[in-house]
This record gives structure tokens, sequence and C-alpha cells, in this order.
């Protein structure tokens, strides 16, 4: 039977609303890709279409066993690549750039080789990202970009671990007369005085010359805002009383610094609800309220921001914010054996491993605050690649109180295994890859 004139047969009409439906849900996904504001913690945007090709800075040379996995990856591009997407895979063929003997500015606290710990395996698993190829840490390159800058750490002893990081990094190429490191109590820094061979043949290269005068600084600040037990350390978390509405005491010392990389966040997590006092404490402590962690957190990390905004010329200043580093002390978290961290060797393989040293509520708290930011912020999400981790703490392979653990105290991980700290090489040096690869 022959169609009607001027009607259209009922499949064309089928294949057309079909061929429509199928452009509209193409648009509707590039809008969806191209939407996030920068500024997301949890933001997952697919890579840039840039194919990777592995060179000498990627593997100094070694035949690399993911060579040919990574050629069917991207190029690292910040505003495209995300680092929460990924896997440890374990390559014995890359070795850390220091030990705890070759570095010298390391604290006891995390050299745990030095320590006695009898396994090496920690210090071998890459974080590989699924779509992109994350560069290696390349110390030459951090110092030609560091030249005649400040970087300043700021925040509380897991982050005193990522600036001791980066110094062990880029330290062992710099001549021994052209270095220097001055500690204080809150204040420690780091002198890069000139430019090592090694860089000076890169700089060279480029038609560049010159000293670099470079700083690699670190600033005490466990809640950024100010408390009363940011100097004299309070170990009781019941007796410490936050501002939570002033950094000045602190934010003194962040002006004129060309990057400044904060965190924030185990100081919080004591369990209790927070004592938030507002005014001086010259006034006294007493009038403070006891506010939930996340709540007291939001009100602090509002204060920091509106000092950021206020103070800090983007022009100027790059800033970075590392969001939190997870705690391993529930070993039901990823196996039903074990005590806390203790003896663990492996990192946990199960795709997107969140325990319950992790808060949403506090990665929430810090997406909602930076994207609302005038100056921009780069976050630095580490969670996630760390949550995994959970073989890589210092354990009992470190020192409590200024003294190494007993042969004791390492038999009562239940008491003494500290899965708080990373050993150091570790886990901290793959954060400041992500850093020098944003930078």
């Amino acid at each position: 039977m022959k169609p009607s004139r001027g009607k259209l047969p009922l499949p064309i009409i089928t294949v057309v609303i079909f061929a429509f439906a199928i452009i509209a849900l193409l648009l509707y996904t590039e809008r969806i890709t191209t939407s996030p504001s920068p500024n997301s913690v949890l933001r997952f945007k697919s890579c840039s279409r840039k194919k990777h090709t592995p060179n000498s800075s990627d593997n100094d040379g070694k035949d690399d066993p993911d060579d040919s996995e990574a050629e069917d990856k991207f190029d690292f591009d910040p505003e495209e690549c995300s680092i929460v997407n990924g896997k440890w895979v374990f390559n014995n063929s890359v070795k850390p750039l220091y030990t705890d003997r070759s570095c010298p500015y390391l604290d006891r606290q995390v050299s745990c080789a030095k320590n006695g710990r009898p396994d090496s395996a920690y210090l071998h698993w890459e974080w590989q990202l699924d779509d992109c190829v994350l560069p290696r840490f390349n110390p030459a390159i951090a110092l030609q970009k560091l030249r005649g800058k400040r970087l300043m750490f700021v925040g509380d002893s897991l982050q005193r671990g990522q600036w001791q990081s980066f110094v062990c990094l880029v330290e062992h190429i710099i001549p021994e007369d052209k270095k220097s490191m001055r500690r204080g109590r809150a204040h420690s820094l780091f002198k890069a005085k000139n430019e090592s061979k090694e860089a000076s043949r890169l700089e060279n290269v480029q038609g560049k010359e010159g000293e670099y005068n470079a700083t690699i600084e670190f600033y005490w600040a466990p809640f950024l805002v100010e408390s009363n037990s940011d100097v004299d350390i309070i170990g009781d978390p019941k007796k410490r009383i936050l501002r939570v509405d002033s950094v000045a005491k602190h934010a003194k010392h962040w002006l004129g610094v060309d990057i400044l990389v904060f965190n924030t966040y185990v100081w919080w997590m004591s369990g209790l609800r927070i004592k938030s006092l507002w005014g001086s404490f010259a006034n006294g402590e007493e009038g403070y309220e006891e506010l939930d962690a996340p709540m007291a957190y939001r009100i602090a990390l509002k204060t920091w921001a509106n000092w950021v905004d206020s103070n800090v010329n983007p022009n100027n200043t790059r800033v970075f914010f590392t969001t939190m580093s997870p705690t391993h002390m529930r070993s039901g978290d990823w196996s039903s054996k074990g005590i806390k961290c203790y003896n663990e060797t492996k990192p946990v393989m199960k795709r997107g491993h969140w325990g319950t040293g992790s808060d949403k509520r506090i990665m929430d708290v810090v997406g909602n605050i930076m994207e609302k930011m005038k100056v921009p912020v780069t976050v630095i999400n580490i969670t996630q690649m760390s949550e995994h981790r959970v073989d890589a703490h210092t354990s009992v392979y470190t020192e409590t109180q200024g003294k190494l653990l007993t042969e004791e105290q390492k038999a009562d991980p239940l008491r003494h295994a500290d899965c708080i700290h990373w050993c150091l090489p570790g886990v901290p040096d793959t954060w400041n890859q992500a850093f020098l690869a944003y930078l």
C-alpha cells in the first residue's frame, strides 16, 4: 500500500525523532561537562585530548612496565584533569628522590626506615590517574618555578610533613654551600641561595642566568585561626579554645609570600565539640561557645577566606589549599583483622575506598567556601589518593614526646601506633608531585 501524498512513512519519522534526541543529548552532555566551577573540590572533568609521549623525565631512562598504558593517556592539564580518579600501581623501578638518611632536614618522627621499619614496598607505589599522566617530580623545574620567590606551607604537623617532603625533593641538587635551614617554633625557612648545576644547565638552554634566592617555608597554624594552643601546645583537646573570628596573629607572616599552601583538618577531629571564642584572649577565655566541629570549621574557614579575599593580590600571589589528610585508626574500615594501621604493607585496592578517618562534611565546607571566594584558590584534592594508603603511616616506627618508641611500646600498637602521620619518603611526595603539576 502506498503512503498518502504529503505524509512521511512512519519509519522515516522514527529515525528523524531519534536523530534529534541524540543531538539534544550530546549538547546537554557538553553543557554539563563544561559548567562546574573551577574551584569545585569534587570536580570530575575528563582530561585534555593531548596524547602523552613518555620522555626521560617520566622514567629517568628506565624501562617502565606501564609505558604502554601511559601512551594511551593524555598529558596533565590542571584545568581539565582531576587527581581524584586513579589507582595505586606498584612499580619497583621507581625510586624515591631521597631517603631519610640522605636528607638531613627530616624530623625523626617521620623517618620510618631509620627508625627500624623493616619493609620498603610502601616506597614504590605510584598514583596513576585514569585518563591523564601525572608528571614525575622534577627538582630542577621546581627550583626554576621558585626563582626569586617565597613558597610557604601553612598548617599543622601534616602540612609540616609536606613541607619537609618538598625540601627533600629539591635540596639534593643544590650544592651544600648554596642552601641553608633555619628552624623556629612557629616559622621555619629553607633557602636555596644559588642554582644547582643541573638546573643551571636547564636555564642555559633557555637563555637565562642568575641565582635562585628562593625560600621554602613552613608556618605553624594548626587551626589557621588563632587558638590558645598555637605555641604552647595543649595536649588535652578539652582545654583548647579557638578564636574563630581572627587570623591576624598568624596572617601577618603570610603577607608578601608569592605561593601559599594552606591546610587544616586533623586538629579539628578530636571527636569533641569545639570551644569557640569571639573577641580577644586578652579579655579572658570565658564566654566561649561549644560548637560541633563542622560548624566551627566553617566559621574559621570563612574567617580565613575573608582574609585572603581582602589581603591577597592574585596577580602577585597564588593560593593553594590541600584537602584533609585521612587517618586510619579503625582497621575495620578496610579489614576485619589487624590493629589500626599496624603491620599493613599494601594499599587498600578497592576503588573509591573511604574510611571513617575522613569527614565528608569538612570536605563539603571546603568546597562551598572556595567556590564563593573572590581570589582564586587551587584546591589540591589529596584525600582520595591518601585514603588507600593504610600501609604508609609511621605506625610504631616513630617517636613520642621526643623519644623513639621502646620495644615495649611497639608491642602495644593499639595505644602507640601513629596512624595519622606519614613516613617520609612516602605519600606526601605524591602530594607535592600533584602540587608541582598544578604550579
